[in-house]
């Protein structure tokens, strides 16, 4: 037994796909397909607060440094001004690491609800629901897999894509 994908409630393996403690054989599954659900706003509107946070301290010095040009102040309220602003602006280095950590973390886990289905013993079920990207497409591949290395009898073990269910007309 070949073991594709393995952890705490998923478990995909040559002979079986087991989610959350449900067993099913992939002899019995005849079709696998996936759906996306809607945007999740509050993660996007995350994404913005990030960008918003980043860029900043980097807008706050361009403004501060074109102030001190544009109240043509002495020598040192401008270079004293300048300063400031380049120090505001530095501030968001060693803040940035983190921030585009977080955002790359926000991209991996998606901004959608995924789900697998497959056809077991004629009907339609639901294996898989979760809003990490990233999980769920290793999980995808992983009984994408395990089926290709089933031997198919002509019209089962169809794996559908881009988020449609197979029709019997497209099984090979």
């Amino acid at each position: 037994m070949i073991t594709y994908f393995d952890d705490r409630s998923v478990q995909v393996t040559s002979t079986t796909v087991r989610v959350d403690g449900r067993s099913y054989p992939l002899a019995e599954l005849t079709s696998v397909w996936h759906r996306r659900g809607e945007r999740s706003w509050r993660v996007l509107a995350g994404r913005g607060a990030i960008g918003a946070a980043i860029a900043g301290p980097l807008v706050t010095a361009v403004l501060g440094i074109g102030l001190a040009v544009w109240l043509q102040r002495s020598a040192v309220v401008t270079i004293a001004i300048v300063g400031i602003s380049v120090l505001i602006g530095l501030a968001v280095g060693p803040v940035a690491d983190f921030l585009f950590e977080y955002l790359d973390r926000s991209y991996a886990r998606g901004s959608r609800e995924m789900e697998m289905w497959a056809d077991w013993r004629g009907r339609p079920v639901r294996l898989l629901h979760t809003r990490d990207a990233m999980r769920f497409g290793q999980i995808y591949r992983a009984v994408q897999r395990a089926m290709e290395s089933l031997p198919a009898a002509p019209g089962q073990n169809v794996i559908g894509s881009s988020g449609s269910r197979p029709s019997p007309r497209n099984r090979p």
